[in-house]
């Protein structure tokens, strides 16, 4: 692989890598099969909480891990070969960790670490910013948190929120001040058991479906005046820097997905014999395996790309690079997983082998945290105004 790795991280990154296929592996076609994945998929998340997994990037002093993101980024990889939907939801607790991290108070991450590392509630969070007519357009939200006294009463719905159901304290973004637009939107702490909060119903899903994705409704919610996560009207630009650093983590999830898909490419290949010779051997099949690879490391090469400007200088503006990972990598998963399934033929149209399932993982990486259309339209911005 492409990063360059300490012995410890290495250590983190193989932990996980046999979590994986030990842990989740056996029960993957199974519950991507089920209609309600049910208590097996909730002894899976436990067991990765146990192990430290969505507190990876939580500082050490509040109880984390503390790793950088080249270990998160690696170990997100291994987690995605096995199953994305998983991978989604651990990625999608530090979604929702990255605001409170960046500009939360010490009272604010220390609690968000209670949670995360499984101290309060399921250890799990979220991060509710997806509106149904605010998706790409996050400015169209309608969610409102009007301030009275000392707290905030919240208002508003979210949706396709990833760990919904399962979450025991969301990151959410609503409007405190309608007449400034974007300037208007701040973001807040609120725990699961608030009332007022209830989650509707799970969504029934194309891919990742060892992820749980759902409403989250917020009505008359009072929220203290303390869980404000920086300042009002910050929410937007605190909501873009979150999106910003967490596409080159969906980016490592896309490279697993493509990493699984050249495996089983080239383990059929090596079996199948066709005109006397296994169909690795002929130039046709070796050819496809080799753009196949070249793409996913380029893909992954991307992400270790925006690593490298994000640490080497922390002020400048990572925006393209991380579109740009996110943006290849998607499009290398789909490409990657669609050409698995011509490799493998009949066998891998049929859902008794994994590859078919890895295209209907690989489309989300086009689509949340971020269109694919949205990331060109940031490119090309850039570009532009060289």
């Amino acid at each position: 692989m492409g990063y360059i790795l300490k012995k410890d991280q290495q250590d983190l990154v193989n932990l996980a890598k046999d979590f994986a296929e030990k842990k989740v592996a056996p029960f993957v076609h199974e519950l991507d099969q089920a209609k309600e994945p049910g208590q097996k998929l909730l002894d899976i998340y436990q067991e990765a909480v146990d192990m430290g997994f969505c507190g990876l990037e939580i500082p050490e002093e509040y109880g984390g891990l503390g790793q950088d993101y080249y270990t998160v980024a690696a170990v997100y990889e291994e987690l995605a070969k096995v199953d994305a939907g998983v991978a989604t939801a651990i990625a999608a607790s530090g979604l929702g960790l990255k605001p409170v991290l960046q500009h939360g108070t010490d009272a604010q991450k220390k609690l968000y670490a209670e949670y995360l590392t499984g101290e309060k509630g399921s250890g799990f969070c979220a991060f509710c910013l997806t509106e149904a007519n605010a998706g790409s357009d996050a400015a169209a939200g309608t969610t409102v948190a009007v301030k009275q006294g000392d707290e905030y009463v919240l208002n508003g719905t979210k949706c396709f929120i990833t760990n919904g159901g399962v979450a025991s304290v969301y990151t959410v973004f609503a409007i405190t001040d309608k007449t400034k637009g974007v300037k208007g939107i701040s973001a807040f702490i609120v725990e699961r058991d608030r009332p007022g909060v209830s989650v509707g119903k799970e969504e029934d899903k194309m891919g990742i479906r060892l992820s749980n994705t759902t409403e989250v409704i917020f009505q008359d919610v009072h929220i203290p005046a303390d869980h404000l996560i920086g300042q009002e009207g910050k929410g937007f630009i605190y909501a873009m820097q979150t999106l910003d650093l967490a596409r080159p983590m969906v980016a490592s999830l896309a490279v697993g997905i493509a990493q699984r898909a050249i495996d089983e490419s080239v383990k059929y290949a090596k079996q199948r014999v066709t005109f006397g010779k296994p169909i690795i051997k002929h130039e046709v099949i070796a050819f496809k395996l080799a753009d196949m690879d070249m793409k996913t490391e380029v893909a992954r090469a991307s992400i270790i790309n925006f690593l490298n400007t994000y640490y080497a200088v922390p002020k400048r503006n990572y925006t393209r690079e991380a579109a740009i990972a996110k943006c290849f990598a998607g499009d290398i998963a789909v490409q990657v997983a669609l050409e698995a399934v011509q490799i493998l033929g009949g066998f891998g149209y049929s859902r008794e082998y994994p590859v078919e399932k890895l295209v209907r993982d690989a489309k989300i990486m086009q689509i949340y945290e971020g269109t694919n259309e949205v990331q060109r339209m940031v490119i090309a911005g850039f570009v532009a105004n060289q």
